[in-house]
C-alpha cells in the first residue's frame, strides 16, 4: 500500500479492538523505507531501502514525511488507550557501506543549468521540513538515534545530525564535500554543528571539505557512541538496554536541550534560501566538479552486491 500523506495510516478505535502496535506499524508500506516496532526493547526501527540512488531524492524524502506522520498517528491513537508504543527511534540503512550519500547532485546540476531557482528552494524546504521533525522527535516522547554504518556525506550527514544521538561505526566516512564544488551545505549542517561543537570548529569542518572517520568525529564530540566496525547495531541495542530504566531522565534531558538551544524550522528554511541563491551562482567549472562526484558515486554503487541495493544503478 502506497501511503499518501493525507491517507489515515491507523484504523479508528471506535467500535472495535486494535491489533498490537507493532503489528499495526509493520503493516505500513513505503517505497524506500521499512518501519518496524520491537515491543521488547520499545524501539521503532526505520531502515532506508532506497529504490534508486541512496541519496536524498524527493521520493525518499516524501517517504520520510509519511513515516513521521505514521509515527505521530500511531502515538495519538494509542494514547487514547492509555498506551505509549515506543521509547526509542533508530534510523539506519540497508545499503552495504552507505548510510546516505546526500543531496541529489544530478538533480541540482540540472536545475542550476536551467536556472530553476524555485525547484531548488522547493527541494530544500521539503528536506528541512523532514529534518526539523527529526529535531523535535516528531513531537513524540521518543529519544531518536541515527545509526551510521557507512558513508554519510553532505545531506546524509545533515540528516544524521538532526537526531538526538549519532551511533557510528569506527571507520564510517562522514563529511561535507560541498566546498569542493564551491557550495555550502544548506540543509542544517551549520545549525547542528555549531550547537554541537561551536561556531569555529563547525566552520572549519564545513570549509575543509574533509571526509572524516567516525572515530575522528567522536573525538570532536559530533558522534555520541563509537562502535567497532560491524557492531553498530549491537552498540545501539546495548545503549538502549542500558539506559531504558532511566528513559524518563534521559528523555527530559533531550527535551531540555531542544528547548534551551532549539533549531527552528524558520532558521532551516532561511538557510535553504541562502543555499539555493548560492547554487545559482555556480559556474560551469563548478558544475563539472559536481558531475565528477556524481560519476564517482555511480562507480561506487556499481560495485555493490546486487542484493544490497534495489535498482541502485538505474
Amino acid at each position: 500500500m502506497y501511503l499518501d500523506r493525507n491517507t489515515p495510516v491507523v484504523a479508528e478505535t471506535a467500535g472495535r479492538s486494535l491489533p498490537p502496535a507493532h503489528v499495526a506499524l509493520s503493516a505500513l508500506r513505503f517505497d524506500n523505507l521499512e518501519l518496524r516496532l520491537e515491543p521488547e526493547s520499545r524501539t521503532a526501527w526505520c531502515t532506508m531501502r532506497p529504490q534508486g540512488r541512496p541519496s536524498y531524492t524527493l521520493e525518499l524524502m516524501q517517504d520520510v514525511h509519511r513515516m513521521q506522520d505514521a509515527m505521530s498517528a500511531l502515538f495519538a491513537e494509542r494514547a487514547a488507550l492509555g498506551e505509549r508504543p515506543a521509547d526509542w527511534f533508530v534510523m539506519n540503512s540497508a545499503v552495504p557501506g552507505i548510510y546516505n550519500l546526500g543531496g541529489d547532485l544530478a538533480h541540482f546540476a540540472e536545475r542550476i543549468r536551467s536556472r530553476d531557482h524555485a525547484s531548488l528552494v522547493r527541494y530544500g524546504h521539503i528536506a528541512v521540513e523532514a529534518i526539523h521533525k527529526n529535531t523535535v522527535a516528531f513531537g513524540l516522547p521518543l529519544i531518536t538515534m541515527a545509526l551510521v554504518q557507512g558513508d554519510a556525506l553532505g545531506g546524509g550527514f545533515e540528516h544524521a545530525l538532526s537526531f538526538d544521538m549519532i551511533v557510528a561505526e569506527r571507520s564510517a566516512k562522514i563529511g561535507l564535500p560541498e566546498i569542493l564544488f564551491n557550495m555550502f551545505p544548506g540543509m542544517g549542517a551549520y545549525s547542528f554543528l555549531s550547537r554541537r561543537i561551536g561556531r569555529r570548529q563547525a566552520e572549519e569542518l564545513i570549509t575543509s571539505g574533509r571526509i572524516y572517520t567516525a572515530a575522528e568525529l567522536h573525538a570532536m564530540g559530533v558522534v555520541d557512541v563509537l562502535a567497532e566496525d560491524g557492531e553498530g547495531e549491537v552498540a545501539a541495542r546495548d545503549y538502549i538496554a542500558r539506559h531504558s530504566r532511566k528513559h524518563n531522565a534521559h528523555l527530559t534531558m533531550h527535551r531540555a536541550r531542544r528547548r534551551v538551544d532549539p533549531v527552528t524550522l524558520d532558521e532551516l528554511r532561511d538557510v535553504v534560501e541562502m543555499w539555493a541563491g548560492a547554487a545559482m551562482n555556480l559556474g560551469e567549472a563548478d558544475l563539472k566538479k559536481m558531475g565528477r562526484l556524481v560519476a564517482a558515486q555511480e562507480r561506487r554503487l556499481g560495485s555493490l552486491p546486487s542484493a544490497g541495493l534495489a535498482h541502485a544503478a538505474e
